[in-house]
């Protein structure tokens, strides 16, 4: 029996009891070639998927204690969306009411999530000064204090935070690594992690290296620096860094900040995915991203770094796991775009490719057109293009003659369209189509594809779908 089984040898009274005491894992593919070993504790294991479970219950059983909380009152919190849910899964069992904040850079998954366990979810703005009404910290006071038995949790500013940490996550560190850790890479958000981790950890031994990564455009290394808090600038990554100083942070428990910027840390959670298993956020790719540099760093086998995997990416799909949210935001190399990209973004609902063939009448041409709302008709014999026909110029021959409805395709056809290879690129297929060619064929892996016209060309470069 494995020591994971072992672990869940008995039944559990209810769902909270399963946070914490989760498995810390060695990384091997994205540490090859580094000496130093790297291990990640697996958050995500956690009932509501991430770190934030520890400190949800641990704040409402602080509030409870305090008489602050009592039974069917509202908890309300300004979240990116993990407290939220550790939160939420404690009131579900308690058997309390939510309210949630949350800022609208905060992927759709989160939101979703917290309204699945019956919480109520208010978007704020992101773009707003920390002092703002609409700020989603100062929101969330404000709803808390607008109601009877409620409480703010505040977690950028309650010490039950740090306190969490430094009861169950260090301990947990220290005794999974039999005490060997050296080195512990820790991104804040509240804060509450790195601190009450990282100072169990330095009580234990002092000279542990507490190293905290920054997304840039935080003020959390400038500040750790100069003690004057800066203005900060938007970044992607979600539930780390800040531009407010939380008091659940202890600067003087780090030893050290590193930048890493938004692309490289979703670089590596998309990584992590593929070449370790393990699904993750892109606040676990700037752990990584710090983690790896130190463990370069010290190119020591007998020094041990940990760092945190804070969620699951099943919370990102839409984002760091979207190939096309990644370029649009510049964070993955655009592929050139070729005819075969171009017939890949329509979405008429035709199929790729209709066509005529030379013994069809002309009526039935116009009702092809007519069907799949198309304005030019290749003629196919044989898998080979031999000609074309345009509602334009079949719709001016039969308003001329009517006769004309029932003549082939054959005797009314025009030269055929230009056929040209999927893999040809986007700035030649459209010099083909400035020459008075309204639309070209595609050919891909031998046979005739997909037609591809001026406007679906303008409606790629224009970015409309």
């Amino acid at each position: 029996m494995t020591e994971t089984a072992r672990s869940h040898a008995r039944p559990y009274d209810d769902v909270l009891e399963t946070i914490g005491w989760t498995p810390l894992i060695r990384l091997h593919r994205v540490t090859a070639g580094l000496r130093t070993p790297v291990y990640a504790k697996a958050e995500f294991f956690n009932p509501g998927g991430s770190v934030k479970d520890r400190i949800g219950l641990a704040m409402i059983e602080a509030a409870e204690r305090d008489g602050r909380l009592k039974p069917g009152g509202l908890i309300v919190e300004a979240t990116s969306g993990n407290t939220g849910v550790g939160l939420a899964l404690a009131a579900a069992v308690k058997g309390y009411r939510c309210v949630f904040t949350m800022p609208d850079k905060m992927s759709q998954e989160k939101s979703r999530l917290l309204r699945a366990l019956g919480a109520e979810v208010i978007i704020t703005p992101t773009a707003v000064p920390p002092d703002h009404p609409e700020n989603y910290i100062m929101k969330g006071r404000a709803i808390a204090a607008a109601h009877t038995n409620a409480i703010f949790a505040d977690q950028h500013y309650n010490a039950v935070n740090p306190d969490a940490h430094y009861k169950t996550t260090g301990p947990e560190i220290w005794e999974q690594t039999d005490g060997r850790v050296t080195h512990f890479v820790c991104s804040p958000g509240t804060g509450g992690t790195v601190t009450g981790a990282g100072r169990y950890l330095k009580e234990k031994n002092p000279d542990i290296r507490v190293i905290a990564g920054d997304p840039v455009g935080s003020i959390y290394t400038e500040y750790a620096r100069t003690h004057c808090k800066a203005e900060g600038q938007p970044y992607k990554v979600e539930g780390i860094g800040g531009d407010k100083i939380p008091t659940a942070l202890d600067f003087t428990v780090i030893d050290e900040w590193m930048f890493v910027t938004d692309r490289d840390a979703m670089l590596l959670a998309r990584r992590l995915a593929r070449e370790e298993g393990l699904l993750v956020g892109g606040s676990t790719g700037v752990n990584l991203a710090v983690a790896l540099d130190v463990a370069r760093r010290l190119d020591d086998p007998n020094a041990l770094v940990v760092t945190i995997l804070c969620d699951t990416g099943e919370r990102y799909l839409s984002k760091v796991f979207s190939d096309e949210w990644m370029r649009e935001n510049q964070m993955l190399e655009t592929e050139p775009a070729t005819a075969a990209t171009i017939i890949g973004a329509k979405r008429s609902g035709a199929p790729e490719l209709v066509t005529v063939a030379p013994t069809a009448t002309a009526r039935q041409a116009l009702n092809l057109m007519s069907t799949y709302d198309v304005s030019q008709l290749p003629v196919v014999e044989s898998g080979d293009c031999v000609g074309a026909v345009t509602e334009s110029t079949l719709t001016a021959q039969a308003l001329a003659d009517p006769q004309v409805l029932e003549q082939t395709v054959r005797e009314l056809m025009e030269a055929p369209l230009p056929v040209v290879d999927a893999a040809l690129p986007l700035e030649r297929l459209t010099t083909l189509l400035l020459r008075d060619r309204p639309a070209v064929v595609i050919r891909r892996d031998g046979r005739l594809a997909g037609i591809v016209t001026r406007y679906d060309v303008l409606h790629h470069v224009a970015g409309i779908r």
